[in-house]
């Protein structure tokens, strides 16, 4: 039998006990809710074919301009390579059209999909085409592309679809560092046809403000590229690509060039850059030019 005193002192060491535990479940509870919510916030790759099943037609999630910060509601309505959605309500419509500075366009941008199953990485243009079904103030549908969509005439991923969903998950810094020559042309190409700021800084040899520079280009695209074997580049620091490009400038109209386009390198395993202030001066879009 124990005395009072004892018994005070065994009731207190059951109390801390308790406490101790309940301590212990209360980190750990919070630890686990903490690494759900980890989870939750990570932007996913994920594979068209498994979207596709995550967000079957009909349903209806967010998008979130990576760049703005700015959301709407969407509903995917058909698509069999990528998802044809259409802004939810008028307001979303008007939404989507501020983040494209109040003019429908096809160019593309870095999105974010809002689902039941997290953040998916995906890219966007901003062109009503084609049919819609909603009272939306939308005039047609717009796609919206993932790791591994394709066009509807094609069996590839369109290349500025694909840097735009990089971008979103935070991967286009690591493939610019890893791709090869003339890939990396491409890149830079379909940046400045995205006007990307951030796709073509990565690229360029030089720092520019390509603010001043961007908008002035409505289109862009390579007709030719003479392509050397991976043999015959080696440990080059330097690389002239033979390319024919042609421009559609604002104000200007149509452009063409036929000329190179110059990369370099400081060491054979680091990334090539372009010299953009070569290629922009003998266009002549180099500011001060």
């Amino acid at each position: 039998m124990l005395i009072p005193k004892e018994k005070e002192l065994s009731e207190l060491k059951v109390k801390k006990i308790l406490l101790v535990i309940c301590i212990f479940f209360l980190v750990n509870a919070n630890d686990v809710e903490a690494k759900k919510q980890s989870r939750k916030n990570v932007i996913k790759m994920t594979q068209w074919e498994e979207v596709n099943n995550i967000l079957p037609r009909y349903s209806k999630f967010t998008v979130v301009d990576l760049e703005t910060g700015m959301k709407f509601r969407v509903q995917r309505r058909a698509g069999s390579n990528h998802a044809d959605v259409q802004p939810l309500t008028s307001k979303d419509t008007a939404i989507m059209k501020e983040i494209y500075n109040g003019k429908w366009s096809w160019k593309r941008r870095a999105i974010i999909v809002v689902s039941d199953d997290g953040k998916i990485a995906a890219s966007m243009h901003g062109m009503p085409h084609g049919g819609g079904a909603l009272k939306n103030n939308f005039p047609g549908h717009f796609c919206i592309h993932f790791n591994g969509s394709t066009t509807h005439r094609t069996n590839f991923m369109d290349l500025s679809h694909k840097l735009m969903i990089l971008k979103s998950a935070g991967n286009l810094e690591k493939y610019i560092q890893q791709t090869d020559p003339y890939d990396l042309v491409n890149a830079y190409i379909a940046g400045i046809k995205q006007q990307d700021s951030k796709i073509v800084s990565l690229i360029s040899l030089q720092e520019l403000d390509w603010s001043k520079i961007l908008p002035s280009i409505e289109n862009i695209r390579i007709s030719r590229m003479e392509i050397l074997p991976p043999e015959d580049i080696g440990d080059e620091l330097s690389l002239t690509v033979p390319v024919e490009v042609n421009w559609q400038i604002n104000g200007v109209g149509g452009r063409n060039f036929t000329g190179v386009i110059k990369l370099v390198r400081f060491m054979p395993n680091e990334q090539w850059k372009v010299d953009s202030v070569q290629f922009l001066s003998e266009n002549g879009l180099y500011p001060g030019k």
